[in-house]
Protein backbone atom coordinates (compact mmCIF):
# COMPACT_ATOMS: atom_id res chain seq x y z
CA UNK A 1 0.00 0.00 0.00
CA UNK A 2 1.05 3.38 -0.64
CA UNK A 3 0.29 7.38 0.31
CA UNK A 4 -2.24 8.78 -2.54
CA UNK A 5 -0.22 9.89 -5.32
CA UNK A 6 1.03 13.75 -5.61
CA UNK A 7 -1.05 15.36 -7.73
CA UNK A 8 -1.51 18.81 -9.90
CA UNK A 9 -4.64 20.32 -11.14
CA UNK A 10 -5.58 23.33 -13.81
CA UNK A 11 -7.90 24.77 -15.85
CA UNK A 12 -11.82 24.24 -15.76
CA UNK A 13 -14.54 21.65 -17.32
CA UNK A 14 -14.77 18.18 -17.54
CA UNK A 15 -12.04 15.91 -16.20
CA UNK A 16 -8.97 15.03 -18.17
CA UNK A 17 -5.88 12.77 -16.43
CA UNK A 18 -2.75 12.41 -17.75
CA UNK A 19 -0.29 9.59 -16.72
CA UNK A 20 3.25 9.85 -17.75
CA UNK A 21 5.46 6.92 -18.83
CA UNK A 22 8.57 5.28 -17.12
CA UNK A 23 11.35 7.42 -15.68
CA UNK A 24 8.96 10.63 -16.16
CA UNK A 25 7.13 12.44 -14.06
CA UNK A 26 3.78 15.01 -14.43
CA UNK A 27 6.90 17.70 -15.10
CA UNK A 28 7.04 16.28 -18.65
CA UNK A 29 3.59 17.23 -19.35
CA UNK A 30 3.00 20.65 -18.14
CA UNK A 31 3.27 22.51 -21.25
CA UNK A 32 0.41 20.08 -23.04
CA UNK A 33 -1.64 20.69 -19.80
CA UNK A 34 -2.00 24.22 -19.81
CA UNK A 35 -3.36 23.89 -23.35
CA UNK A 36 -5.81 21.13 -22.85
CA UNK A 37 -6.31 23.34 -19.57
CA UNK A 38 -8.49 25.65 -22.21
CA UNK A 39 -11.05 22.92 -22.35
CA UNK A 40 -10.68 21.01 -19.07
CA UNK A 41 -10.12 20.37 -15.89
CA UNK A 42 -6.29 18.50 -16.62
CA UNK A 43 -5.22 16.59 -13.25
CA UNK A 44 -1.84 15.66 -13.82
CA UNK A 45 -0.37 12.72 -11.58
CA UNK A 46 2.96 11.46 -10.21
CA UNK A 47 2.79 7.87 -10.36
CA UNK A 48 3.93 5.78 -7.20
CA UNK A 49 8.32 5.95 -7.12
CA UNK A 50 8.29 8.39 -9.75
CA UNK A 51 8.04 12.19 -9.44
CA UNK A 52 7.03 13.86 -6.32
CA UNK A 53 4.83 10.58 -5.15
CA UNK A 54 5.42 8.74 -2.52
CA UNK A 55 8.63 5.85 -2.68
CA UNK A 56 7.55 2.26 -2.15
CA UNK A 57 9.37 -1.46 -2.80
CA UNK A 58 5.91 -2.48 -4.42
CA UNK A 59 5.42 -2.08 -7.57
CA UNK A 60 2.92 -3.26 -10.21
CA UNK A 61 -0.09 -2.39 -12.29
CA UNK A 62 -2.76 -3.37 -10.32
CA UNK A 63 -1.05 -1.30 -7.01
CA UNK A 64 -0.99 1.52 -9.78
CA UNK A 65 -4.56 1.14 -10.45
CA UNK A 66 -5.84 1.25 -7.08
CA UNK A 67 -3.21 4.47 -6.31
CA UNK A 68 -5.39 6.03 -9.58
CA UNK A 69 -8.45 5.14 -8.49
CA UNK A 70 -7.87 6.30 -4.85
CA UNK A 71 -7.40 9.51 -6.59
CA UNK A 72 -9.83 10.10 -8.34
CA UNK A 73 -12.27 9.05 -5.71
CA UNK A 74 -10.47 11.59 -3.43
CA UNK A 75 -10.69 14.37 -6.10
CA UNK A 76 -13.94 13.22 -6.95
CA UNK A 77 -13.34 12.81 -10.55
CA UNK A 78 -16.27 11.01 -12.43
CA UNK A 79 -15.64 9.31 -16.21
CA UNK A 80 -13.08 11.07 -16.77
CA UNK A 81 -10.70 11.37 -20.31
CA UNK A 82 -7.82 9.24 -19.21
CA UNK A 83 -4.58 9.74 -21.11
CA UNK A 84 -1.03 7.93 -21.10
CA UNK A 85 1.95 8.09 -22.54
CA UNK A 86 3.95 4.82 -22.63
CA UNK A 87 4.06 2.57 -19.43
CA UNK A 88 1.26 4.95 -18.93
CA UNK A 89 -0.67 4.51 -21.54
CA UNK A 90 -0.65 0.82 -20.26
CA UNK A 91 -1.61 1.75 -16.97
CA UNK A 92 -4.80 3.61 -18.49
CA UNK A 93 -5.56 0.25 -20.09
CA UNK A 94 -5.21 -1.73 -16.87
CA UNK A 95 -7.41 0.78 -15.22
CA UNK A 96 -10.34 0.20 -17.99
CA UNK A 97 -9.86 -3.37 -17.86
CA UNK A 98 -10.45 -3.05 -13.85
CA UNK A 99 -13.03 -0.48 -13.55
CA UNK A 100 -15.25 -0.66 -17.08
CA UNK A 101 -17.44 1.89 -18.60
CA UNK A 102 -16.12 4.28 -15.49
CA UNK A 103 -13.93 6.44 -18.22
CA UNK A 104 -15.61 8.61 -20.77
CA UNK A 105 -12.55 8.09 -23.48
CA UNK A 106 -9.13 6.60 -23.46
CA UNK A 107 -6.20 8.04 -25.32
CA UNK A 108 -3.38 5.72 -25.37
CA UNK A 109 -0.13 7.55 -26.44
CA UNK A 110 2.81 4.97 -28.17
CA UNK A 111 1.98 1.84 -26.64
CA UNK A 112 0.52 -1.47 -27.31
CA UNK A 113 -1.01 -4.57 -25.66
CA UNK A 114 1.93 -6.88 -26.10
CA UNK A 115 4.68 -7.22 -24.20
CA UNK A 116 7.38 -5.95 -24.95
CA UNK A 117 11.04 -6.79 -24.92
CA UNK A 118 13.87 -5.78 -22.21
CA UNK A 119 14.99 -2.41 -23.61
CA UNK A 120 16.20 0.16 -21.41
CA UNK A 121 19.65 -1.53 -20.21
CA UNK A 122 21.78 1.41 -21.45
CA UNK A 123 19.68 4.14 -19.14
CA UNK A 124 19.81 1.49 -16.26
CA UNK A 125 23.25 1.47 -16.83
CA UNK A 126 23.97 5.07 -16.43
CA UNK A 127 22.00 5.53 -13.59
CA UNK A 128 24.16 2.59 -12.25
CA UNK A 129 27.96 4.38 -13.26
CA UNK A 130 26.49 7.55 -11.77
CA UNK A 131 27.43 7.67 -8.10
CA UNK A 132 25.52 10.79 -6.41
CA UNK A 133 27.96 11.16 -3.28
CA UNK A 134 30.62 11.74 -5.77
CA UNK A 135 29.03 14.64 -7.58
CA UNK A 136 29.18 18.32 -7.08
CA UNK A 137 27.20 19.22 -9.96
CA UNK A 138 25.07 18.62 -12.52
CA UNK A 139 26.92 18.68 -15.27
CA UNK A 140 28.82 15.88 -14.09
CA UNK A 141 25.85 13.66 -14.31
CA UNK A 142 24.68 14.50 -17.70
CA UNK A 143 28.83 13.96 -19.24
CA UNK A 144 28.63 10.18 -17.68
CA UNK A 145 24.72 9.80 -19.59
CA UNK A 146 26.16 10.94 -22.35
CA UNK A 147 28.85 7.74 -22.69
CA UNK A 148 25.78 5.48 -22.40
CA UNK A 149 22.73 7.49 -23.80
CA UNK A 150 22.74 8.83 -27.33
CA UNK A 151 19.96 10.80 -27.30
CA UNK A 152 20.27 14.66 -25.95
CA UNK A 153 16.38 14.23 -25.41
CA UNK A 154 16.56 11.30 -23.58
CA UNK A 155 19.50 12.40 -21.80
CA UNK A 156 17.59 15.88 -20.20
CA UNK A 157 14.44 13.63 -19.78
CA UNK A 158 16.08 11.73 -17.07
CA UNK A 159 18.22 14.93 -15.77
CA UNK A 160 15.21 16.50 -14.93
CA UNK A 161 14.61 13.94 -12.32
CA UNK A 162 17.96 15.23 -10.34
CA UNK A 163 17.33 17.25 -7.71
CA UNK A 164 19.35 18.75 -4.89
CA UNK A 165 18.15 17.33 -1.69
CA UNK A 166 20.10 19.73 0.59
CA UNK A 167 22.99 21.70 0.02
CA UNK A 168 26.57 19.92 -1.93
CA UNK A 169 23.85 15.86 -2.25
CA UNK A 170 22.05 15.49 -5.39
CA UNK A 171 19.47 12.68 -5.28
CA UNK A 172 16.58 11.13 -7.73
CA UNK A 173 13.44 11.96 -7.93
CA UNK A 174 12.49 8.23 -9.50
CA UNK A 175 13.03 4.89 -7.24
CA UNK A 176 15.33 3.29 -9.78
CA UNK A 177 16.23 -0.07 -7.71
CA UNK A 178 12.72 -0.81 -7.19
CA UNK A 179 11.34 0.09 -10.94
CA UNK A 180 14.98 -2.04 -12.19
CA UNK A 181 13.34 -5.07 -10.20
CA UNK A 182 9.86 -4.44 -11.59
CA UNK A 183 11.08 -4.40 -15.13
CA UNK A 184 9.01 -7.66 -16.42
CA UNK A 185 5.98 -6.54 -14.27
CA UNK A 186 6.33 -2.81 -16.66
CA UNK A 187 6.89 -5.06 -19.70
CA UNK A 188 4.15 -7.53 -19.57
CA UNK A 189 1.58 -7.88 -21.92
CA UNK A 190 -1.94 -6.85 -21.06
CA UNK A 191 -4.41 -9.45 -19.92
CA UNK A 192 -6.88 -10.31 -23.05
CA UNK A 193 -10.35 -8.29 -22.37
CA UNK A 194 -12.75 -6.57 -24.73
CA UNK A 195 -13.67 -2.95 -24.05
CA UNK A 196 -15.94 -0.62 -25.02
CA UNK A 197 -15.00 2.28 -24.10
CA UNK A 198 -13.50 5.00 -27.24
CA UNK A 199 -10.44 4.76 -27.71
CA UNK A 200 -7.84 6.45 -29.98
CA UNK A 201 -4.25 5.23 -29.48
CA UNK A 202 -1.59 8.19 -30.82
CA UNK A 203 1.95 6.00 -32.35
CA UNK A 204 5.08 7.72 -33.43
CA UNK A 205 5.81 6.35 -36.88
CA UNK A 206 9.53 6.67 -35.86
CA UNK A 207 8.69 4.91 -33.06
CA UNK A 208 8.16 0.71 -32.83
CA UNK A 209 6.16 0.56 -30.04
CA UNK A 210 2.84 0.02 -32.38
CA UNK A 211 3.76 -1.37 -35.90
CA UNK A 212 1.25 -2.27 -38.16
CA UNK A 213 0.84 -5.13 -37.63
CA UNK A 214 -0.13 -4.82 -34.14
CA UNK A 215 -3.27 -2.71 -34.81
CA UNK A 216 -5.97 -6.01 -35.39
CA UNK A 217 -4.46 -6.89 -31.52
CA UNK A 218 -5.21 -3.35 -30.19
CA UNK A 219 -9.04 -3.60 -32.18
CA UNK A 220 -9.82 -6.79 -30.75
CA UNK A 221 -8.94 -5.52 -26.96
CA UNK A 222 -11.08 -2.41 -28.48
CA UNK A 223 -13.39 -2.36 -30.93
CA UNK A 224 -14.02 1.20 -30.47
CA UNK A 225 -9.95 2.09 -31.35
CA UNK A 226 -9.23 4.99 -33.77
CA UNK A 227 -5.76 5.42 -34.46
CA UNK A 228 -3.75 8.34 -35.40
CA UNK A 229 -0.11 8.11 -36.97
CA UNK A 230 2.40 11.09 -36.48
CA UNK A 231 5.14 10.84 -39.41
CA UNK A 232 7.84 12.80 -37.71
CA UNK A 233 7.42 11.78 -33.93
CA UNK A 234 9.36 8.74 -32.38
CA UNK A 235 8.03 7.26 -28.98
CA UNK A 236 8.30 10.77 -27.25
CA UNK A 237 5.31 11.67 -29.80
CA UNK A 238 4.16 14.71 -27.51
CA UNK A 239 7.19 16.26 -27.18
CA UNK A 240 8.60 15.32 -30.92
CA UNK A 241 5.25 16.99 -32.56
CA UNK A 242 3.69 18.71 -30.10
CA UNK A 243 1.26 20.65 -32.38
CA UNK A 244 0.43 16.92 -34.26
CA UNK A 245 -0.37 15.66 -31.00
CA UNK A 246 -2.78 18.15 -29.58
CA UNK A 247 -4.55 18.37 -32.52
CA UNK A 248 -5.03 14.05 -32.45
CA UNK A 249 -5.97 14.69 -28.89
CA UNK A 250 -8.72 17.86 -29.19
CA UNK A 251 -9.79 16.28 -32.60
CA UNK A 252 -10.56 13.28 -30.72
CA UNK A 253 -11.42 14.34 -27.49
CA UNK A 254 -13.85 17.39 -28.03
CA UNK A 255 -16.18 15.37 -30.76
Amino acid sequence: TCALPIYRQIGQGKPLVILHGLFGSSDNWLTHAKKLAEYYEVTLVDLRNHGHSPWSVEFSYSLMVQDLQGLLLELQIHRPILLGHSMGGKLAMHYDQAHPDSLEKLIVVDMGVKAYPPHHAHILAAIHAIDLSKLSARSEAETILKTFVDSEGVRQFLLKNLYWEEKGKLAWRVNFPVLEASMNEILSALPEFESFTPALFIRGLLSNYILDEDIAQLESYYPDAQFSSIPQAGHWVHAEAPDAFLDAVLSFSLR
